[in-house]
């Protein structure tokens, strides 16, 4: 069984900076597995390899944009 490690962080929605508190889970290597957002108002965008949060208020082509934007496209593939 693989040790996961659990901890809190704060992330900023990706599209307008809004911080959010994370629990964010790792392996024992520190790759990234998972996480959960625990401020209101803020949920997950799934990307490859890195905890991101958005506020649920922006639209999936905002968010879509902010992430191409910063992290340049991504394949479904990549991890």
């Amino acid at each position: 069984m693989t040790e996961k490690y659990t901890k809190g962080e704060m992330h900023g929605c990706i599209v307008c900076g809004k911080l959010y508190q994370l629990y964010v889970v790792n392996d024992a290597s520190g790759k990234f597995m998972d996480a959960k957002v625990m401020s209101a108002g803020g949920k997950l965008v799934p990307h490859a390899g890195r905890p991101l949060v958005a506020c649920e208020k922006h639209s999936n082509a905002e968010i879509e944009s902010a992430v191409g934007r910063v992290y340049g496209t991504q394949n479904e593939d990549e991890e």
